[in-house]
């Protein structure tokens, strides 16, 4: 007696395939063990021959990856994927490889990721959502917050271990400018908390994470044979721009007077009280 009507084979495109799951033990034609639950792909091009002990769950389909693009994948369950690497259940992990790509059984496409394009002019901030080895080699802590200049690469796709917390772009000064940066990071990268940093024109930089400017860009006062600006010192420090051409220690609260003709740039335990023009 049929148990169903007699139905047309399925012919299983290119770059797609079954998903198939068996729902009782058996063995296939290639004497491979199956165990009801078992899920695996019968991947095109190619003719299905349905069985008994399996039912198709769904057609999957290959997702196209173009330059700059990688898709997001996701564990399903304990799963080998297709480059032999095991994963556990629910991690994500990215595939850049441009083409075609068929999820394996136990794989589900999360997302398809765009590269960003890095110039000399922006840069990307980046914050760690957990402890790991980026693409760079670099261990990045939770939490950790970094940028990418385009003098590390020219196109960056973000791993599934950070984000992009936002686009910064490059900070230029004239000859005629400078800039106080206010708990400037160290040369690992570290903010020190507290200092300043007096940064000179001309030049260009970037913002490091955690850095913040006091004032903005500021003009560097030139001053002219009748003009002077009073000074008065925040903290202690070593003036080596004295009036005397000597070096001059200054405690906080000391005010003196630069005259000119000059170009002056205040240190940064210094700050202008007023610029004055003689009568």
């Amino acid at each position: 007696i049929l148990k169903q009507v007699v139905t047309p084979l399925k012919v299983v495109a290119a770059n797609s395939a079954l998903r198939l799951r068996a729902i009782l033990d058996f063995e296939d034609d290639d004497e491979e063990k199956r165990t009801a639950g078992d899920e695996w792909l019968f991947e095109g091009p190619g003719t299905y021959i349905p069985r008994k002990e399996v039912v198709i769950e769904e057609t999957v389909r290959a997702t196209v990856i173009r330059p700059n693009q990688a898709i997001r994948l996701r564990a399903r369950k304990e799963t080998i994927d297709r480059q032999g690497v095991a994963r556990v259940t629910g991690e994500e992990w990215l595939v850049k490889k441009t083409g075609a790509y068929l999820p394996g059984a136990y794989e589900e496409v999360v997302d398809v990721v765009n590269a960003y394009v890095l110039t000399d002019k922006k840069a990307l901030r980046m914050r760690s959502l957990r402890t790991f080895k980026d693409d760079f080699g670099v261990t990045r802590k939770n939490g950790e917050e970094w940028l990418i200049k385009m003098t590390d690469t020219e196109t960056h796709i973000p791993n599934v271990y950070e984000e992009v917390v936002g686009v910064v772009n490059i900070t230029t000064l004239t000859s005629r400018q400078y800039c106080i940066i206010l708990d400037p990071s160290d040369e690992h990268g570290r903010p020190q908390l507290g200092r300043k940093k007096l940064v000179k024109g001309e030049c260009s930089f970037f913002l490091l994470p955690g850095e913040r400017f006091e004032r903005g860009i500021q003009n560097v006062y030139v001053l002219g044979e009748d003009e002077g600006v009073i000074l008065r010192a925040t903290e202690s420090f070593k003036d080596t721009d004295a009036p005397d051409e000597k070096d001059v220690e200054r405690k906080p609260g000391d005010k003196w007077m630069i005259r000119g003709p000059a170009e002056y740039v205040p240190p940064v335990e210094v700050e202008v009280i007023m610029k004055r023009t003689a009568i």
